[in-house]
């Protein structure tokens, strides 16, 4: 299989590496705007022993070439959209990283480009193949936890020197955070849950409302660090240190979002399942289950892994866990060059990708009129309440096949 790399950052260039350590994979070019960092990723396969590649600054030069089958799209946020529907419109399987929209047309363009080329376009949600969140799945497609009521995650995340010196590391969310307020990164704990909640198979996003903090953290941070007359601790942030945001679905479940990365704190995706039978919660890695747990309290999570351990983590752990964030970016990677070569539907289809990347938009909206509901599209213009099955696959995100592995 044929790929082509676009965005050469951190981020670019670890994605990079893994799949060159791919059997089946060539990844015939590269691409990024800034010359040092096409330079480290042309190294990058010189190092890992792998074919030259060619490089290039634009996109669309990549895009243009017949002998490659898909792109992964590792750039700015506020790039993603547009190069995937590029891609997509030159007849190549768009995986695109994560990162929420800035307006809702191009989440409605990447689903209609979509449809109209028959192309996937994948967001590559890392955190759908985290070993918890997978095992969390595979308890609730089992019955464990009940009829599923409520359910919570986020982005709870250290990122203040990130941030604050992102006009040095050129990093997105500098400019982002600057300009915009609202939940700017809410997929790696919604991807999961919506998967969980089978979120455009039988249920759907249907209203939000966002409410937005005072931004205090970053400037604080460079103020400490650099002294109160640094530039950087003159700046105004726009981005509300803590953004919380209420989503309900159409079954009537309600999901709460919270996104917390200007703040000193450790890292959490602030995991929570809770159903008729029990739940389940990340911070303390405990479950209680009505009648099989002691009354009013917890068990940990790790008795309970061994039974509902996803296969696919069976499977991975033979193996040999690989790569960055423990692993799940290899298996998501390894979902969408699978999808691929088997020519099918990539297990986070387009309309996973258009709703959740849209919750950025709709969150900042919500922020702007006070905290006001906004509706959330239904980019599956209905069909999500009787959709095909999706393709049977091990990395499938809507049922646990065991009899695959």
């Amino acid at each position: 299989m044929k790929l082509g790399v676009i965005g050469l950052g951190g981020r670019g260039r670890g994605l990079l590496t893994l799949l060159l350590g791919m059997e089946n994979v060539e990844v015939l070019a590269i691409c990024d705007a800034f010359e040092e960092r096409l330079e480290k990723g042309l190294s990058v396969v010189a190092e890992n022993e792998r074919p030259p590649a060619t490089g290039y600054s634009d996109y669309r030069e990549l895009l243009a070439r017949s002998d490659i089958q898909g792109v992964v799209i590792a750039t700015t946020w506020v790039t993603h959209a547009e190069i995937g529907i590029a891609a997509m419109r030159a007849g190549k399987y768009a995986g695109i990283e994560v990162g929420g929209a800035a307006a809702l047309e191009e989440c409605w363009e990447m689903v209609r480009t979509s449809e109209q080329t028959g192309m996937p376009c994948m967001l590559l949600e890392n955190c759908c193949y985290g070993r918890n969140e997978l095992a969390v799945m595979n308890m609730v497609k089992k019955g464990l936890l009940g009829e599923i009521v409520h359910a919570e995650c986020g982005y709870e995340h250290d990122l203040r020197e990130e941030v604050a010196m992102g006009d040095v590391n050129k990093h997105n969310r500098f400019h982002n955070y600057l300009h915009r307020n609202g939940d700017v990164y809410p997929i790696h704990g919604l991807g999961p849950v919506s998967k969980t909640l089978e979120i455009n198979r039988g249920n759907r996003l249907v209203t939000l409302t966002s409410m937005s903090s005072k931004a205090r953290g970053i400037k604080q941070w460079a103020t400490d660090k650099f002294g109160e007359n640094d530039p950087k601790a003159k700046l105004d942030w726009t981005q509300g240190d803590v953004v919380t945001t209420m989503i309900r679905c159409a079954g009537g479940e309600t999901i709460s979002i919270i996104h917390d990365t200007s703040l000193p704190r450790p890292y959490s995706r602030a995991g929570r399942v809770q159903g008729t039978k029990g739940l389940w919660m990340e911070i303390n890695h405990s479950i209680h289950i009505d009648g099989r747990t002691p009354a009013h309290k917890w068990d940990s999570f790790d008795n309970y892994l061994e039974e509902y351990e996803h296969p696919i983590w069976k499977m991975y752990q033979e193996l040999g866990v690989r790569g960055g964030h423990g692993g799940m970016d290899y298996l998501v990677l390894q979902a969408f060059t699978e999808s691929i070569m088997n020519g099918t539907q990539t297990p986070i289809d387009v309309y996973d990708t258009a709703v959740w990347m849209a919750i950025t938009v709709l969150s900042e909206e919500s922020v702007s009129l006070g905290s006001m509901p906004v509706a959330i599209p239904d980019f599956t213009k209905g069909k999500w309440i009787n959709r095909e099955p999706a393709p049977v696959s091990r990395y499938a995100l809507d049922a646990v096949h065991d009899q695959l592995f």
